[in-house]
């Protein structure tokens, strides 16, 4: 992180964490914590997290697009910024192959990643056993591959963007950019965005930077299903557990 550097090149980031804190009556709780961080944007990539064209689970569709919009936004406005915006719909790369945005990833020279830092990893607050679909008439079977290709109305920048779902591909070119900050957004936030090995507990063990965008993420989560809460709650859970455990999260204000 920094404070200096041209206004034009610098996100100024308003993070969001939580931290166990001794309450009056002598209990331990969980008290919202926020500040402040500038990053360098040329050292720094946003992460499109499994944001397909399609998705077994209709909840799970019309969610995404509502969505779209902003995240297209953001993503025109942090490329301009001079942030590296990373596209990671996981098992379509086939769909990318001729793409310079996908060469680009495979052409950056190897690097060995620093050994993982341990990090503790509790149960998540919500029940996703059953997939986590809270609609009845689905698109497809629980966990079937429906989706094809990054959502069209995401713009991919084939001259300047990444394309990639592998981990190691993606620190390949961290190093080779100076990429020190990785900046999350997309769905599922109890699955993909946290287990892919491009996402956040990864890049959290590799020591890099990690923030999520909390208002441009949504859970796979059934009401039908503990902790009994509604789905849009069960997604807030979630969120509240990232900050807890993993990385703060920002709004995506913060990239506009």
């Amino acid at each position: 992180m920094s404070t200096s550097g041209k206004m034009s090149g610098v996100l100024k980031l308003q993070l969001q964490s939580r931290e166990m804190v001794q309450g009056e009556n002598g209990y331990l709780l969980w008290k919202v914590r926020e500040s402040t961080a500038d990053l360098f944007a040329a050292e720094t990539a946003l992460v499109l997290c499994d944001v397909w064209d399609r998705h077994w689970c209709r909840g799970a569709v019309e969610r995404l697009e509502r969505l779209l919009p902003r995240m297209n936004q953001v993503v025109a406005s942090a490329r301009c910024r001079g942030v590296l915006i990373v596209h990671a719909p996981s098992d379509t790369m086939d769909f990318y192959r001729d793409s310079p945005a996908r060469r680009r990833v495979l052409q950056a020279p190897s690097a060995e990643p620093p050994p993982e830092q341990p990090h503790a990893d509790p149960p998540l607050p919500i029940d996703a056993s059953d997939g986590g679909c809270d609609t009845d008439d689905n698109l497809g079977g629980v966990d079937e591959i429906v989706w094809t290709r990054q959502h069209p109305a995401i713009e991919i920048d084939h001259e300047q963007d990444a394309i990639s779902d592998d981990g190691r591909e993606l620190y390949n070119l961290y190093r080779q950019r100076g990429i020190k900050n990785v900046i999350v957004l997309g769905v599922h936030t109890n699955m993909c965005v946290l287990n892919r090995s491009f996402a956040i507990k990864q890049m959290v063990r590799w020591g890099f930077t990690v923030a999520l965008v909390r208002d441009l993420t949504d859970a796979m989560y059934s009401p039908a299903h503990p902790p009994y809460v509604s789905h849009d709650a069960g997604t807030q859970l979630t969120v509240a557990f990232v900050e807890k455990f993993w990385c703060p999260t920002i709004l995506s204000q913060d990239l506009l």
